[in-house]
C-alpha cells in the first residue's frame, strides 16, 4: 500500500488545520482570553497553518515515497513500479503515476523486456505472471498493451501501431502477450518510427483488467489543432473505444471549456462530464501541464482511465535536433521585447537549456502548470505574456486581460487590440497549488533584494575564482564535480540576483508624471537618472571610452568593467569583447571624435532643473514629493543596471565552462550544440548525444539563417514557414489569421512608443546588424531591429534613433533619454518602412516618426 498525490494532499491541508487550530487557540490562551486574543489567535493560527503546512507536506512526500517495489523485477504492479524504470515503456511508466496520483484506473502490471527470453517468457517471469493473474476474481477479463520505450512519448504516440488484444481470460493472456511482442516486428512499427524519427526499443507489455464499457472515448486536454488550452476537445463511442484509436470510427465529438468545466456535446455523456473535465485536467497537472491525449471508459456510471500520453501535435521539444518551440505547446500570447536584447541571434541549444535546467534546479520560476514565465521560439527567447497576465489577474480573475497587461506594459510594450489575449486555465485547486509556490519565490526574491549590495561587493572576484577553477581542470570528473560543487549554486544565485533586481518603478512613474506633468516636463524629469545617482551601467561603454581617450580610465580597467558585455551577452558561445585583443582598439578609433556625453549630460540636468523649478513654481510640495519619487527610481534603476551587468558576468564563466568541457571531450565549438543535460551525461561517461553533433550544425544554421521572428506572437508559430511567406508581418504574428499586410512604403507615419524626449530631423541610415555600426555617420538617425548595451558606444553619433522592438524600459530608451537622444521605441515595422537616405522628424515625446522625403532609387 502506498499513499496516493490525492491522499497526500489531503494530509497536507489536514494537517496544517489541525496545527492552525491549536496554534489559534493557545495564542488566546497565552493572553488568559483577553480583548489582545483577538490578535493573537489570528497570527497564532497562521503560524500553526504554515507549521502544519509543512510538516504535512514533509510527511506525506514521505509516505508517497514507499509502496515502491525492489528494482531489477521483471514483473511489477502499475503502482509499485519504480519511478527510474525506463525500460518499462512510455505506456507503463504513465499509468503508473496516474495510479499513483490516485486516479480511477483499471488494476494491473507490466512485464518488462527483462521477463522474455526472446519471445518465450523466462521461468521466473512466468511464475510471477501467474502469481499477478490469480490476485484477480475468476472469470476476470483483460486487455493486453504494448509499452514501448518511445510509445506514448511527446514525439511518438505510436497509436495503432502495435497489437493490442482485448477481452482475453487469464489463460489466454500467455498468448496474447506473445501477440503484443510479436507486433513490435511488425513493417509498420519499423515504418512509424522511421517517420517520426524514434528509436521505438524493446517492448514491454501492460496487463490490466479489462472494464465492461458501456462507452468509451478518447479526450484531448487542449485543442490538438489551435492548441486552445481553454477548450478540451473528445469524441465518445459505445462500447469498447479502439475503434476511436485505430482510426476506423471517429465517434461523436463533445467538448468542454476550461476552468468552467462547461458541456458541449451528446446528452447520454452530460452525467459524467464533470467528473471527465475534472480527470482530464488534474492528469495534465500530473504530467506538468503537457496537453494529454486521453483514453477513458465508463462502466456502471463510473469514469476509468485507460492511458494517457502527450499530444504529439503539441511537443514543443525535437530532442534530436534539440528543436525548442514553446509556442507549439499550448495557444499563449509571447513578447521577445526586452528579452530579445540581450539576444538578436538564434541561441545554441546549451544556451536554451542552461535558463531551463537552472529553473528546474532552484533557480527562480513563478510557472502556472508548468508553463514557465519565458521560453523559446525559433532559437530566440521570448516572454510568456499569457502566464504573466494570467498571475496578475490572480484567483479571483475579476480584472480584464487587458487591464491586468497594461501593469506590465512598461516592460513589453503596448498590446495591439486586435491581438487575442489567451489565459492559462487555473481552477482554485490550481491557484492553491501555486499560491504557496509563489508566495516562496516572492520570499527568495525579497531574501535576495536585502543581499544585493554584498552580491555586488563579492560577484566579480568570486567569477575571477571561479574561472581560475575551471581552467584548472585537467578531467572531465574534475569538471564535472566543479560544477556540482560550486558552478551550479553559483549560476542559480545569480539568476535571482538578476531577478531580484528587477523593478519597472521607473516606467510606473513616468507614466503617472505624464499624467500629472504632461509629455514634456514627465521626460524631462526622468531623463536625468544618471544625473541623481551617477552614471547608469548601460552608459558606462560609451562613457568609458571617452575616459580612457581622456586618460581618466586605463585600458585594463575599461576591460575589467566592461569587457564580458556586448550585442550577444547573454549566448554562451558568443565570444566576450575582452577575448579580442583588437576590441578596444576599434572601439576608440570610432569613439574619437564623438558627440561629448559631458556636455549631453548637462543638457540632460538643465533641462531637469528647469522642469522640476516650474513643478516648484506651482506646487512646491509636489515637487519635493516628486524628486523624492525620482531618486528612489533611480536608484532602483542604477541597481538593476548594475546587478545584470554582473549577471552577464556569470554567462561568462559558464562559457568558460562550456569551453573546458569541450576541449576535455575533444569537440571544441560544438560544445554549444549540446543541451546542458547532454554535456553533464558526456563529463560522466555518456557520449551517446556526441553522435548528433553533425545534424545539430546543419539545424542551428538554419535558425541563424532566418529573419529576425515578429516581436508578438500569439499561437502556435512555424519559424521556417512564416520566413518563406512572402506577405509576412515582422511586428505581430496571430496564428490562423491571415492579417492585413504592413503599409507600403507610401506610408509617411511610423508609430511606436514615446522613448526619449525631442524632435529631430535627419537622414536615416538603417543598420541590420551591429557589424555595420561603423556606416553610422553623425547625426543620422538610426534605424535598426533592437538595441543592446553593445550599440551605447554608437549612440553618442546618432540624431535620433528608431526601433522595431522597445518599451520604456528598453535599453534604447534608457540610454537615449540619458544622453537627450530623440527615440521612438517598439514601432515593430520601422525596418521594413525605412530605408537608408529617407529624410525623416523623429518626435520622441509623441513616439511618431514622419517621412519627410524618400531617398532617390
Amino acid at each position: 500500500m502506498f499513499l496516493t498525490d490525492r491522499g497526500a494532499a489531503r494530509l497536507v491541508s489536514t494537517t496544517a488545520n489541525a496545527v492552525a487550530a491549536v496554534f489559534g487557540f493557545g495564542g488566546a490562551w497565552l493572553t488568559g482570553f483577553s480583548p489582545w486574543a483577538i490578535l493573537a489567535a489570528p497570527m497564532g493560527g497562521t503560524i500553526g497553518w504554515f507549521v502544519g503546512w509543512a510538516a504535512g507536506r514533509r510527511t506525506g512526500r514521505a509516505l508517497t515515497r514507499t509502496g515502491y517495489a525492489p528494482a531489477g523485477r521483471a514483473v511489477y504492479r502499475l503502482g509499485e513500479l519504480p519511478p527510474g524504470e525506463s525500460t518499462a515503456g512510455g505506456k507503463a511508466r504513465a499509468l503508473s503515476r496516474l495510479v499513483r496520483a490516485g486516479l480511477p484506473v483499471p488494476r494491473g502490471f507490466v512485464l518488462l523486456p527483462r521477463a522474455f527470453d526472446a519471445h518465450p517468457l523466462t521461468r521466473s517471469a512466468a511464475d510471477a505472471l501467474a502469481a499477478e493473474l490469480a490476485r484477480f476474481p475468476d472469470g476476470q477479463r483483460f486487455a493486453v498493451r504494448s509499452s514501448a520505450l518511445a510509445e506514448d512519448s511527446a514525439s511518438a504516440s505510436f497509436a495503432g501501431a502495435y497489437e493490442t488484444v482485448l477481452d482475453v481470460s487469464a489463460g489466454q493472456v500467455p498468448a496474447a502477450i506473445a501477440t503484443v511482442l510479436a507486433s513490435g516486428e511488425s513493417g509498420r512499427v519499423a515504418s512509424y518510427g522511421e517517420a517520426v524519427g524514434s528509436r521505438y526499443g524493446e517492448v514491454a507489455v501492460v496487463v490490466q483488467a479489462l472494464v465492461p464499457t458501456e462507452q468509451a472515448g478518447v479526450l484531448f486536454t487542449a485543442d490538438p489543432l489551435t492548441g486552445d488550452l481553454g477548450r478540451m476537445t473528445g469524441s465518445v463511442v459505445d462500447g469498447l473505444g479502439e475503434s476511436l484509436v485505430s482510426g476506423s470510427s471517429t465517434g461523436t465529438e463533445f467538448s468542454l471549456a476550461r476552468p468552467s468545466g462547461a458541456y458541449t456535446g451528446p446528452d447520454a455523456l452530460r452525467p459524467v462530464a464533470d467528473v471527465l473535465h475534472r480527470c482530464a485536467h488534474d492528469i495534465e497537472g500530473i504530467f506538468a501541464g503537457v496537453p494529454q491525449d486521453i483514453e477513458w471508459a465508463l462502466a456502471s456510471g463510473r469514469v476509468w482511465i485507460l492511458q494517457a500520453r502527450p499530444i504529439t501535435t503539441l511537443n514543443p521539444w525535437q530532442p534530436r535536433t534539440a528543436e525548442r518551440n514553446d509556442s507549439l505547446a499550448g495557444a499563449c500570447l509571447w513578447s521577445a521585447t526586452n528579452l530579445g536584447e540581450a539576444n538578436p541571434e538564434a541561441q545554441t541549444p546549451l544556451t536554451i537549456s542552461w535558463m531551463a535546467y537552472q529553473q528546474a534546479n532552484g533557480g527562480p520560476s513563478m510557472a502556472l502548470r508548468g508553463r514557465e514565465m519565458a521560453g523559446s521560439i525559433g532559437g530566440r527567447p521570448y516572454a510568456n505574456l499569457s502566464v504573466q497576465i494570467t498571475a496578475r489577474r490572480g484567483k479571483s480573475g475579476k480584472l480584464d486581460p487587458r487591464d491586468a497587461y497594461r501593469k506590465l506594459a512598461g516592460w513589453w510594450g503596448d498590446l495591439p487590440a486586435d491581438v487575442p489575449v489567451p489565459l492559462v486555465p487555473m481552477t482554485s485547486r490550481d491557484w492553491n497549488d501555486a499560491g504557496l509556490a509563489l508566495l516562496g519565490s516572492l520570499a527568495r526574491i525579497a531574501w535576495t533584494r536585502r543581499r544585493l549590495p554584498a552580491f555586488l561587493r563579492g560577484h566579480q572576484p568570486r567569477c575571477a575564482e571561479l574561472i581560475s577553477a575551471v581552467e584548472s581542470c585537467a578531467t572531465t570528473g574534475e569538471l564535472r564535480q566543479l560544477w556540482h560543487d560550486a558552478l551550479l549554486d553559483f549560476s542559480i544565485g545569480s539568476f535571482w540576483a538578476v531577478i531580484a533586481a528587477g523593478s519597472d518603478s521607473p516606467a510606473l512613474l513616468e507614466a503617472e508624471l505624464r499624467q500629472q506633468l504632461g509629455a514634456d516636463d514627465a521626460s524631462a524629469l526622468m531623463s536625468n537618472l544618471s544625473g541623481l545617482v551617477g552614471d547608469l551601467e548601460s552608459l558606462g561603454p560609451a562613457a568609458g571610452l571617452q575616459d580612457v581617450l581622456a586618460g581618466r580610465l586605463s585600458r585594463e580597467q575599461y576591460l575589467d568593467r566592461f569587457g564580458h558585455r556586448g550585442v550577444n551577452e547573454a549566448e554562451l558561445a558568443w565570444p566576450r569583447p575582452a577575448e579580442d585583443p583588437d576590441w578596444l582598439d576599434r572601439m576608440l578609433a570610432q569613439a574619437v571624435g564623438g558627440a561629448d556625453l559631458g556636455v549631453r549630460r548637462q543638457r540632460q540636468q538643465d533641462a531637469f532643473d528647469a522642469a522640476l523649478s516650474r513643478l516648484a513654481t506651482r506646487d512646491a510640495r509636489l515637487a519635493a514629493r516628486v524628486r523624492r519619487q525620482l531618486e528612489r527610481a533611480a536608484r532602483r534603476a542604477a541597481l538593476r543596471e548594475s546587478v545584470r551587468s554582473e549577471g552577464v558576468r556569470t554567462t561568462g564563466v559558464m562559457r568558460r565552462f562550456a569551453l573546458r568541457a569541450g576541449s576535455l571531450l575533444d569537440i571544441g565549438d560544438d560544445v554549444f550544440l549540446l543541451t546542458i543535460e547532454e554535456l553533464l551525461a558526456a563529463l560522466d561517461g555518456d557520449r551517446s548525444a556526441l553522435g548528433l553533433l553533425a545534424l545539430r550544425r546543419d539545424t542551428y544554421r538554419r535558425y541563424r539563417q532566418l529573419p529576425p521572428l515578429p516581436g508578438i506572437i500569439c499561437g502556435s508559430f512555424d519559424p521556417f514557414a512564416w520566413a518563406a511567406d512572402p506577405d509576412r508581418r515582422t511586428d505581430v504574428y496571430v496564428a490562423g489569421v491571415r492579417a492585413d499586410p504592413l503599409p507600403d512604403d507610401g506610408s509617411d507615419v511610423v508609430v511606436g512608443h514615446a522613448g526619449a524626449l525631442g524632435t529631430v530631423e535627419g537622414v536615416v541610415r538603417r543598420l541590420d546588424r551591429f557589424e555595420d555600426a561603423d556606416e553610422l555617420q553623425a547625426g543620422e538617425i538610426l534605424v535598426t531591429r533592437l538595441t543592446n548595451i553593445g550599440w551605447t558606444p554608437v549612440f553618442p553619433r546618432a540624431g535620433g534613433i528608431v526601433t522595431d522592438l522597445g518599451a520604456p524600459l528598453s535599453h534604447a530608451a534608457i540610454v537615449a533619454r540619458e544622453l537627450g537622444v530623440p527615440a521612438v521605441v517598439g514601432c515593430g515595422d520601422a525596418t521594413v518602412r525605412l530605408r537608408t537616405g529617407d529624410r525623416v522628424e523623429v518626435d520622441g515625446a509623441a513616439g511618431r516618426v514622419r517621412v519627410l522625403s524618400r531617398a532617390a532609387d
